[in-house]
Protein backbone atom coordinates (compact mmCIF):
# COMPACT_ATOMS: atom_id res chain seq x y z
CA UNK A 1 0.00 0.00 0.00
CA UNK A 2 1.86 3.42 -1.27
CA UNK A 3 0.05 6.70 -0.54
CA UNK A 4 0.30 9.11 -3.80
CA UNK A 5 3.51 10.86 -2.78
CA UNK A 6 5.78 7.56 -1.61
CA UNK A 7 7.69 5.43 -3.89
CA UNK A 8 8.11 1.58 -3.51
CA UNK A 9 12.25 0.58 -3.24
CA UNK A 10 13.20 -1.34 -6.46
CA UNK A 11 15.48 -4.51 -6.48
CA UNK A 12 15.92 -7.08 -3.54
CA UNK A 13 16.17 -5.97 -0.29
CA UNK A 14 20.76 -5.71 0.70
CA UNK A 15 20.78 -5.14 -2.87
CA UNK A 16 21.05 -1.53 -2.67
CA UNK A 17 18.30 0.55 -4.54
CA UNK A 18 16.95 3.84 -3.41
CA UNK A 19 15.46 2.85 -0.18
CA UNK A 20 18.75 1.43 1.46
CA UNK A 21 22.01 2.49 1.60
CA UNK A 22 24.52 -0.06 -0.19
CA UNK A 23 26.76 -1.53 2.06
CA UNK A 24 30.56 -0.78 1.34
CA UNK A 25 33.01 -2.36 3.46
CA UNK A 26 33.67 -2.43 7.52
CA UNK A 27 33.84 -5.00 9.97
CA UNK A 28 31.89 -7.79 8.18
CA UNK A 29 33.84 -7.51 4.93
CA UNK A 30 30.77 -6.99 2.68
CA UNK A 31 32.89 -5.12 0.56
CA UNK A 32 34.92 -6.15 -2.79
CA UNK A 33 37.17 -9.15 -1.61
CA UNK A 34 39.59 -9.42 -4.95
CA UNK A 35 40.22 -7.24 -8.17
CA UNK A 36 39.08 -9.48 -10.89
CA UNK A 37 42.24 -8.41 -13.51
CA UNK A 38 41.91 -9.97 -17.45
CA UNK A 39 44.78 -12.19 -17.49
CA UNK A 40 46.91 -12.57 -20.97
CA UNK A 41 47.40 -15.93 -22.87
CA UNK A 42 51.28 -16.26 -22.42
CA UNK A 43 51.52 -18.24 -25.38
CA UNK A 44 50.20 -15.43 -27.22
CA UNK A 45 52.30 -12.95 -25.64
CA UNK A 46 55.45 -15.16 -26.65
CA UNK A 47 53.59 -15.51 -30.71
CA UNK A 48 53.94 -19.31 -30.46
CA UNK A 49 52.63 -21.08 -33.30
CA UNK A 50 53.06 -24.51 -32.04
CA UNK A 51 52.91 -25.66 -28.26
CA UNK A 52 55.81 -28.32 -27.94
CA UNK A 53 55.23 -31.42 -26.30
CA UNK A 54 59.04 -31.83 -25.32
CA UNK A 55 59.18 -28.40 -23.40
CA UNK A 56 57.73 -30.39 -19.88
CA UNK A 57 59.07 -27.15 -17.67
CA UNK A 58 56.78 -25.05 -19.60
CA UNK A 59 54.16 -27.14 -19.47
CA UNK A 60 54.75 -28.59 -15.85
CA UNK A 61 53.35 -24.81 -14.64
CA UNK A 62 49.77 -25.49 -16.35
CA UNK A 63 49.56 -28.66 -13.94
CA UNK A 64 47.75 -28.65 -10.58
CA UNK A 65 50.17 -30.00 -7.54
CA UNK A 66 47.28 -33.21 -8.16
CA UNK A 67 48.52 -33.24 -12.07
CA UNK A 68 45.10 -32.09 -13.14
CA UNK A 69 45.17 -29.45 -16.12
CA UNK A 70 44.41 -26.18 -14.94
CA UNK A 71 41.44 -24.61 -17.09
CA UNK A 72 41.77 -21.83 -18.93
CA UNK A 73 39.72 -19.48 -16.30
CA UNK A 74 42.61 -20.15 -13.87
CA UNK A 75 45.50 -20.46 -16.25
CA UNK A 76 44.59 -17.44 -18.67
CA UNK A 77 45.44 -18.92 -21.97
CA UNK A 78 43.43 -18.48 -24.82
CA UNK A 79 40.70 -21.50 -26.23
CA UNK A 80 43.25 -21.66 -29.33
CA UNK A 81 46.20 -22.57 -27.04
CA UNK A 82 44.48 -24.09 -24.55
CA UNK A 83 43.60 -26.62 -26.57
CA UNK A 84 47.02 -27.21 -28.12
CA UNK A 85 48.44 -27.35 -24.39
CA UNK A 86 45.79 -29.86 -23.37
CA UNK A 87 47.75 -32.16 -26.46
CA UNK A 88 50.56 -31.62 -25.73
CA UNK A 89 50.57 -32.12 -22.23
CA UNK A 90 48.72 -35.58 -23.31
CA UNK A 91 51.75 -36.20 -25.84
CA UNK A 92 54.33 -35.60 -22.55
CA UNK A 93 51.96 -37.72 -20.35
CA UNK A 94 52.42 -40.82 -22.93
CA UNK A 95 55.76 -40.49 -22.95
CA UNK A 96 56.38 -40.19 -19.41
CA UNK A 97 57.46 -36.78 -19.06
CA UNK A 98 55.22 -35.61 -17.37
CA UNK A 99 53.24 -37.44 -14.23
CA UNK A 100 49.36 -38.80 -14.88
CA UNK A 101 48.47 -38.46 -11.04
CA UNK A 102 49.72 -37.37 -7.52
CA UNK A 103 51.70 -40.40 -6.65
CA UNK A 104 54.08 -40.08 -9.78
CA UNK A 105 54.68 -36.30 -8.88
CA UNK A 106 55.82 -37.82 -5.20
CA UNK A 107 58.12 -40.02 -6.44
CA UNK A 108 60.08 -38.18 -9.26
CA UNK A 109 60.93 -35.40 -6.47
CA UNK A 110 62.76 -38.52 -4.69
CA UNK A 111 59.86 -39.42 -1.99
CA UNK A 112 59.12 -42.84 -1.75
CA UNK A 113 55.72 -43.79 -3.26
CA UNK A 114 53.71 -44.86 -0.08
CA UNK A 115 50.69 -46.87 -1.15
CA UNK A 116 47.26 -46.03 0.53
CA UNK A 117 45.92 -48.24 3.03
CA UNK A 118 43.48 -50.56 1.66
CA UNK A 119 40.26 -51.44 3.62
CA UNK A 120 41.08 -54.36 5.88
CA UNK A 121 38.74 -57.25 5.14
CA UNK A 122 38.57 -60.56 7.40
CA UNK A 123 40.58 -63.05 5.48
CA UNK A 124 38.62 -65.86 3.91
CA UNK A 125 38.83 -69.52 5.60
CA UNK A 126 39.68 -72.51 4.09
CA UNK A 127 36.92 -74.55 3.36
CA UNK A 128 37.25 -77.82 5.52
CA UNK A 129 36.90 -81.07 3.73
CA UNK A 130 33.96 -83.28 5.08
CA UNK A 131 35.46 -85.97 6.97
CA UNK A 132 33.87 -89.02 5.20
CA UNK A 133 34.61 -88.11 2.46
CA UNK A 134 38.42 -88.00 3.36
CA UNK A 135 38.29 -91.15 4.85
CA UNK A 136 36.41 -92.85 1.38
CA UNK A 137 39.19 -92.44 -0.58
CA UNK A 138 41.73 -95.20 -0.91
CA UNK A 139 45.31 -94.14 0.43
CA UNK A 140 48.01 -95.70 -2.03
CA UNK A 141 51.09 -97.51 0.30
CA UNK A 142 54.32 -95.64 -0.12
CA UNK A 143 57.09 -97.76 -2.63
CA UNK A 144 59.67 -98.97 -1.10
CA UNK A 145 62.53 -96.88 -2.71
CA UNK A 146 65.09 -99.19 -4.04
CA UNK A 147 68.94 -97.80 -4.88
CA UNK A 148 70.25 -97.83 -8.67
CA UNK A 149 72.87 -100.48 -8.87
CA UNK A 150 76.62 -98.42 -8.84
CA UNK A 151 77.68 -98.65 -12.85
CA UNK A 152 80.20 -101.89 -13.89
CA UNK A 153 83.19 -101.39 -13.23
CA UNK A 154 85.30 -100.21 -16.51
CA UNK A 155 86.56 -103.47 -18.43
CA UNK A 156 90.06 -103.42 -19.88
CA UNK A 157 89.82 -103.19 -23.68
CA UNK A 158 90.76 -106.47 -25.38
CA UNK A 159 93.33 -106.01 -27.70
CA UNK A 160 92.39 -106.66 -31.30
CA UNK A 161 92.79 -110.11 -33.11
CA UNK A 162 94.69 -110.02 -36.29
Amino acid sequence: MTTQGQRKPFGRPGQGGPGRPRREGGPGGGGRRFYNRRRVCSFCVDKVKDIDYKDYNRLQRFLSERARIMPRRRSGTCTRHQRMLCLAIKRARHLALLPYTADHILSSIGLPYVARPQPVAAAPQPVAAPQAAVAAQPVAPPQPVVAADPAPAAQPAAAPSS
